[in-house]
């Protein structure tokens, strides 16, 4: 029996401010992430940004599949 091969999704988003990014808001984002199913796979500062940019990913399931193919 072959190995299914795992597909995922991928979710990217820069928060912060030029003034920089409070720890909270980072915790909260990938706390709320989380609760969602994603996993952050990377975390970088656009260079003299002061914001940061998560970068994320989930396993693509049939539900989730189901759902992106029901019209808004």
């Amino acid at each position: 029996m072959a190995d299914e091969i795992k597909q995922w999704e991928y979710r990217v988003q820069t928060i912060g401010s030029i003034f920089g990014t409070k720890d909270e808001l980072i915790q909260s984002t990938l706390d709320e992430w989380g609760m969602e199913g994603w996993e952050a796979v990377n975390v970088f500062t656009p260079e003299n940004s002061g914001k940061i940019t998560i970068v994320a990913k989930r396993l693509l399931t049939d539900r989730i599949r189901r759902m992106r193919s029901i019209p808004s």
